[in-house]
């Protein structure tokens, strides 16, 4: 059997109008990929949680749920001191959303702080693939975003495959200059990139497939997952082979993309891990990825994945 290791936040979802009805629940971009990680790899693959949640009510409620999803949470530290952070979302008549943040302080952002971090180090250790995102490192404090750069490039040295999911959020950066140094440093140990155009062109003003393979090649990843949205991916060996077009099958009834890159990611590495072909991998995340986005909510429910058959 198979780690996988995610590391990242989960905050309290909030989803409604303000100040009219609201759903709660949870969410995080890392902690969806886990989710649905662990709901499509079946027994294969033991898929870790790497955070921090608080001591509070609502983080026992979070961690017993992420226990019912098949997720293992014994590398997530819980703080005396502080909570979850809190998101609000907010949608578009066209499933399109905009989101509000209370983060600064959560107990996820302190977690390389934490006196028990030295026993997730040596879980890690053991694991066969560590994925983060850009959000994992942009909510941290500048020195312990240095400390985990330092620790991913121990541990891809010692073997562990790293796939890490550029997901840009200005908002969550100093500057834009800020994020390119660190994304520099997490790219040069990267093995896998699951990126989307969107992000790239944001970032690093690249405007066609050609230019993001060259840099994301010139930074030392080995593979690269273009997401393009309705139009599919594109998988790409940067050490060498042609890239190759992944089609998705056309959504006519699209309620909520909130987790669409999430689950496709937790899709393509589940059979990443598993020894599928790329081509398999990225069919299975988009299958995935299309029944998510006609239900709301960043996690749906059990029953409206049980039914897929990603054979």
């Amino acid at each position: 059997m198979k780690r996988a290791a995610i590391i990242g936040e989960c905050m309290i979802e909030l989803n409604g109008k303000p100040f009219a009805q609201m759903d709660q629940s949870y969410g995080g971009d890392s902690l969806n990929t886990a989710v649905y990680m662990a709901r499509t790899a079946g027994q294969s693959i033991t898929v870790d949680y790497v955070s921090a949640l608080g001591t509070d009510a609502v983080s026992d409620g979070m961690l017993s749920r992420w226990q019912q999803e098949g997720i293992n949470t014994e590398c997530v530290l819980r703080d005396a001191v502080r909570q979850p952070g809190l998101y609000l979302i907010q949608l578009d008549d066209q499933g399109e959303r905009t989101f509000m943040y209370w983060r600064n302080q959560s107990a996820a952002r302190y977690l390389l702080r934490h006196p028990d971090f030295s026993a997730v180090t040596e879980q890690l250790q053991s694991a066969a693939l560590i994925y983060l995102s850009g959000i994992s490192l942009a909510i941290l404090p500048d020195e312990d975003r240095q400390q985990l750069t330092a620790l991913l490039q121990k541990l891809a040295a010692q073997g562990v495959k790293i796939a890490f999911d550029s997901n840009y959020r200005p908002a969550l950066w100093k500057d834009a200059q800020q994020a390119r140094l660190c994304y520099q440093q997490i790219l040069a140990v990267t093995d896998l990139a699951l990126v989307t155009d969107d992000d790239e062109q944001a970032l690093w003003g690249d405007s066609s497939t050609a230019q993001i393979s060259d840099r994301l090649r010139s930074a030392g990843v080995k593979e690269m997952v273009l997401k393009k949205g309705a139009e599919g991916c594109i998988y790409h060996n940067l050490l060498g082979g042609d890239a190759l077009l992944v089609e998705t099958t056309a959504v006519t009834n699209v309620i909520d993309t909130t987790s669409a890159g999430d689950s496709f990611n937790a899709g393509f590495l589940a059979g990443y891990l598993s020894g599928k072909t790329p081509l398999e991998s990225a069919l299975q995340g988009h299958q995935l990825a299309s029944v998510v986005i006609q239900h709301k909510g960043a996690i749906i429910p059990q029953s409206a994945t049980k039914h897929i058959n990603y054979n």
